[in-house]
């Protein structure tokens, strides 16, 4: 039973680490999640990751860098 749960926490902790997003890499997009993102609850990294979509809507409006970003993490 223990290496059952043992196994489960060490599956759990592996796909957490594949799906970690590195936040230096959002930077080009916060001038333009300021612009074009709701910011009621203030600009916190997880609004500018909620907000991926409104910038892919607002593609041509946005720098080059932060469609690169979208690009990367498959919003375009």
């Amino acid at each position: 039973m223990k290496k059952l749960a043992v196994a489960f926490v060490v599956l759990g902790l592996s796909g957490t680490a594949a799906g970690a997003v590195d936040l230096g890499e959002l930077a080009p997009c916060w001038a333009a999640a300021t612009k074009f993102c709701d910011r009621s609850a203030g600009m916190t990294w997880s609004n500018l990751l909620r907000c991926g979509d409104t910038l892919a809507v607002q593609r041509f409006r946005i720098g080059n860098s932060c469609r690169a970003v979208l690009k990367r993490y498959g919003k375009l």
